[in-house]
């Protein structure tokens, strides 16, 4: 009876050691791509984006409140690319992100925030379909035909929709 306490204790013991290694293994691996795309995509991140001449400035969604209002994160988005639109960043703005619910809608919350705020209905083009930075990028490079883009993000954010623009 003993001894199969003490290999029990033995196994448990290795099983934990294995765990830790997995566990330390995968942390290692994450942060190592974190730092890769951070170094890869660094340099494109601007804090001012006067008459850049891009085709559009692109809108990350980034949720609605039940009340119908853009969270405060998707609020300081479309601050943002408001501020980037009259500074000539670029005559166009695409609004992406969630409408796959009658009864949620990022795209037309962000186009409506817009227009109150002066932006020309008619410059601000929406991505119904953007339900996640891979399909906002893709889209706007294959539906809308984007060359030039500058993305609208929070920083911790914009490195991954970056490297995902890269790549595409």
């Amino acid at each position: 009876m003993g001894n199969k306490k003490i290999l029990l204790r033995k196994i448990i013991l290795r099983l934990i050691i294995v765990m830790f290694i997995i566990i330390a293994f995968i942390v290692i691996v994450i942060a190592v791509i974190n730092i890769y795309m951070k170094s890869v995509t660094s340099s494109k991140i601007l804090s001012e984006c006067k008459d850049m001449d891009a085709d559009c400035i692109l809108v990350l969604g980034a949720g609605v409140a039940p009340s119908g209002k853009p969270t405060w994160m998707l609020e300081d988005r479309i601050l943002t690319s408001e501020e980037l639109y009259n500074v000539n960043a670029s005559p166009k703005i695409i609004m992406s992100g969630d409408h796959g619910r009658v009864s949620y809608d990022e795209v037309n919350t962000m186009k409506d925030y817009a227009i109150n705020d002066g932006i020309p209905s008619d410059d601000i083009f929406m991505d119904h379909a953007g339900f996640s930075t891979y399909d906002s990028m893709y889209r706007a490079k294959e539906i809308f035909g984007v060359k030039k883009i500058v993305i609208v993000s929070q920083k911790y954010h914009l490195t991954r929709a970056l490297y995902i623009a890269k790549k595409l």
